[in-house]
């Protein structure tokens, strides 16, 4: 891959996950805001464009140990990600509400960004649950019928809300509205540094609102920047 001042972050991520790291250390957003060129994000965040680039190229030369989701089908896709992220949101989002809870009513009155850090959380959780069931009840699903359409070679059945845009766009603006709640939260928690009176369970609270966020980048990055517009790119090409 060329990478040069305008190629798109989210290019270069979904070709090479290792490259996240560097994204990750400037506090680039790939994941919702991934179609920027490197040029946009170093001069909004005032870093040498020739600096980020060598950083990039060092890691994209290193074999990602992701896996290689460009080349999966999209159904296949569609099903890994149910698996291994939706799974995940609905298992340990209550049990860091749990510790949340606890860290709210025994360290709250010292320090009382708990409480917005907790129902920040459970606003997100609630979305978030309600977005991957639209996901699993319509969008999925039809992802599926155009990866069997594109397999068979068969024509697309129109589906009744037109388009795979119309949704995606929906998903792309619920994803945004959750990447800007778990900034607040990283900057609630000082980005997930618990203060030095904190006790073992403030701690893991703080581990596992950053592994939860961390899998999220994840999760939206593997959904905008590779399987929605694989199957834009498919619809469209049956359709015409």
């Amino acid at each position: 891959m060329n990478i040069h001042t305008n190629t798109l972050i989210s290019e270069i991520v979904a070709e090479n996950y290792n490259t996240a790291t560097v994204f990750k250390k400037y506090e680039i957003d790939f994941c919702c805001n991934g179609n920027r060129t490197l040029k946009e994000v170093s001069s909004e965040k005032d870093i040498d464009i020739k600096v980020l680039i060598s950083e990039i190229k060092k890691l994209h030369k290193i074999s990602s140990t992701s896996k290689d989701y460009q080349s999966w089908d999209i159904g296949f896709l569609s099903d890994y990600i149910y698996q291994n992220h939706h799974l995940y949101i609905e298992r340990r989002g209550p049990e860091i509400i749990s510790y949340l809870d606890k860290i709210c009513n025994v360290h709250g009155k010292k320090h009382p960004e708990l409480f917005e850090i907790n129902t920040l959380f459970k606003d997100a959780l609630g979305d978030l649950t309600m977005h991957m069931k639209k996901e699993e009840l319509i969008l999925f699903p039809f992802i599926k019928k155009i990866a069997k359409a594109n397999k068979n070679n068969e024509k697309l059945t129109p589906p009744p809300f037109g388009s795979i845009s119309n949704p995606i766009e929906m998903m792309h603006t619920e994803h945004d509205n959750e990447g800007e709640r778990f900034r607040k939260i990283a900057e609630l928690s000082n980005n997930y540094q618990p203060p030095e009176d904190s006790c073992s369970t403030y701690r893991i609270a703080f581990i596992l609102l950053k592994e939860f966020e961390d899998d999220l980048h994840k999760h939206i990055h593997i959904e905008n920047n590779i399987l929605f517009k694989k199957a834009i790119s498919i619809e469209n090409k049956l359709n015409n």
